[in-house]
């Protein structure tokens, strides 16, 4: 779908959510030190392409300003005239949209989520078994398990992004990177935030359950 034939009033209600879910998380010092990213899918999935607004490279997110966010095509290039830069990880978010055609994906940098990541490194995924949260997810087993992958933290983005479609599972709408960050994603902004939130709950569970344990 070409961006011209996507209403203008569809534009500014994504900018408006993303903006809102910037200050919502900022507030909780998601974003330390410009880290982090937002973006939501602008119009329908197409096999010819798509768009989405991501949060500009290295604006302050404590801030709410005009020029916070900026809209990309399917391969992370700016698709309006700007004088802004997508975020560094753009290309992360662009395999996450067309494997899975979510509406909007959240990627924040916590102390929990680094931890975590961290500890289980080197084996490509955290354990999650038997904690309410995992409903979030939509899965109601009793005492479900579900591995949340760890992919390598290169300073190369496109040698990530080309791991994604290797780990991605349909159940579990997150990925971590090692030592930096969780991505989460849903079918809209409200779904992404529940989802971020739920991953940042287990996170920090996991985390104190193993304190416990020494």
């Amino acid at each position: 779908m070409s961006l011209v034939n996507i209403a203008t009033e569809e534009k500014r209600r994504v900018l408006e959510e993303l903006a809102d879910v910037k200050e919502l998380f900022a507030a909780r010092n998601w974003f330390p030190g410009t880290s982090g990213n937002l973006s939501m899918r602008v119009g329908e999935m197409d096999e010819e392409g798509f768009h989405f607004a991501i949060t500009a490279s290295g604006k302050d997110k404590t801030k709410r300003t005009p020029e916070d966010f900026l809209i990309v095509d399917q391969e992370g290039r700016p698709a309006e005239t700007t004088n802004l830069k997508p975020s560094a990880e753009t290309l992360i978010h662009c395999e996450i949209y067309r494997l899975t055609g979510c509406g909007a994906v959240f990627h924040v940098h916590t102390v929990f989520n680094n931890l975590i990541s961290e500890y289980y490194g080197d084996h490509g995924a955290v354990p999650l078994q038997g904690i309410e949260l995992i409903k979030a997810f939509n899965i109601w087993e009793e005492d479900a398990a579900i591995s949340v992958p760890v992919l390598p933290n290169y300073a190369d983005i496109s040698a990530i992004a080309k791991l994604v479609p290797g780990v991605l599972n349909g159940q579990v709408p997150g990925i971590l990177l090692r030592n930096h960050g969780i991505y989460a994603w849903g079918r809209d902004a409200f779904e992404a935030k529940k989802h971020l939130e739920a991953f940042e709950f287990l996170f920090e569970t996991v985390y104190r359950s193993l304190l416990l344990r020494k």
